[in-house]
């Protein structure tokens, strides 16, 4: 499985930016997709979750402002990012893993996307 992350940019606070992720393999349907960020000297942390079953589950930093989505047919997933603010500046990564719930952990994604740079200025 391969993932390959695209969207990201340099946006103003307020803004918007939409994250989109392409996987490869044909079981894409069944994999838990995971967005997570990591700005820098911070651990990676949890961002959105959507689970085969498009169950989602939200950072509460980002919860109202984002919205985690997914389109089997392309074997894509996407983050839709609105009201931006300067704290949301990172490298975002997308995951997929064998796990039924939309976790927050990083420990349950067996697949790692390279990341892309979103920066959000003030």
């Amino acid at each position: 499985v391969q993932l390959q992350a695209s969207g990201g940019g340099l946006v103003q606070a307020g803004g918007s930016l939409r994250l989109s992720c392409a996987v490869s393999g044909r079981t894409f349907n069944m994999y838990t997709m995971g967005w997570f960020r990591q700005a820098p000297g911070t651990d990676r942390e949890f961002v959105a979750a959507i689970n085969w079953v498009s169950a989602t589950n939200y950072a509460d930093s980002v919860k109202g402002r984002f919205t985690i989505s997914r389109d089997n047919a392309k074997n894509m997933v996407y983050l839709q990012m609105n009201a931006l603010k300067p704290e949301d500046t990172a490298v975002y990564y997308c995951a997929a893993g064998n796990t039924r719930a939309p976790s927050e952990r990083t420990d349950v994604y067996n697949y790692w996307g390279q990341g892309t740079q979103v920066t959000v200025s003030s």
